[in-house]
């Protein structure tokens, strides 16, 4: 049988935005309140709805750690979301999550990265994301909000997605990239490279016309990479750092 591997990060964080609400009790008082009931029917619906449209199999979720190995290549990754309030209801969901569904984190890993490694090394498997990371993985994967099917993400595709991400960096996640390039400059970049090697040789010139080294496209790249199985050590339950084919 399939194995649905869920993004539950996004999944409860959106759970919990949908349920709470905001109260006027008069007199200027307010106050914001949120249902568990009412986020884990958003939840069980969304499942059910899953398997409607993709048939039945196991459900597998994964949550992210509180700590991010990407934070000691680059300490200021996403250090642009700290002080914005997260839902309400977000911490008891993700709890629930883990009674209900044995929803489970890893240290330092982030909820992608065991997405990328489950799917990498396991059959049978489709990522479940709303996230545009997860195609930089060559694997099964379904985005819930836009796709009718899964998209069968090659390798050559995914190591595609995965330099052009390197490239043009991610403003939600705080990492730059290559400063002026963005999605059209990386596409004509990227634009006859055959092989990951080939990819890496000219996002490392693009690098190197803006006057920055071989080192900061690494960083760049490392924090871009959202891990496979390749990139784990399952012995000492550490990520292994991207490096360049050689």
């Amino acid at each position: 049988m399939t194995t649905y591997l869920i993004d539950a990060d996004i999944v409860a964080f959106k759970a919990a935005a949908a349920t709470e609400q905001a109260v006027d009790w008069g007199d200027g008082f307010w106050t914001l309140h949120g249902y568990l009931n009412d986020a884990e029917a958003y939840i069980e619906n969304f499942f059910a709805d899953l398997q409607e449209k993709l048939g039945k199999g196991d459900l597998c979720l994964y949550l992210s750690d509180k700590k991010n190995w990407r934070k000691e290549i680059l300490p200021t990754y996403k250090a642009n979301r700290a002080g914005t309030r997260k839902p309400l209801m977000l911490p008891v969901i993700c709890e629930w999550m883990q009674t209900r569904y044995l929803a489970s984190s890893m240290d330092g890993l982030e909820a992608d990265d065991l997405l990328g490694i489950k799917a990498t090394k396991d059959d049978d498997c489709i990522i479940v994301s709303e996230d545009k990371d997860l195609k930089t993985v060559p694997a099964k994967v379904f985005n819930p909000a836009k796709d009718i099917e899964p998209q069968d993400i090659s390798e050559h595709e995914a190591d595609y997605n995965f330099m052009f991400q390197t490239l043009t960096g991610d403003k939600t996640d705080n990492y730059s990239g290559c400063p002026s390039i963005g999605p059209k400059t990386a596409e004509k970049i990227l634009s006859g490279a055959d092989t990951l090697n080939d990819m890496w040789t000219a996002v490392t010139e693009a690098y190197a016309k803006q006057n920055l080294s071989t080192e900061v496209a690494l960083q760049q790249a490392q924090v871009a990479r959202i891990c496979r199985s390749s990139d784990f050590n399952f012995k000492t339950k550490k990520v292994i750092p991207w490096t360049p084919p050689k």
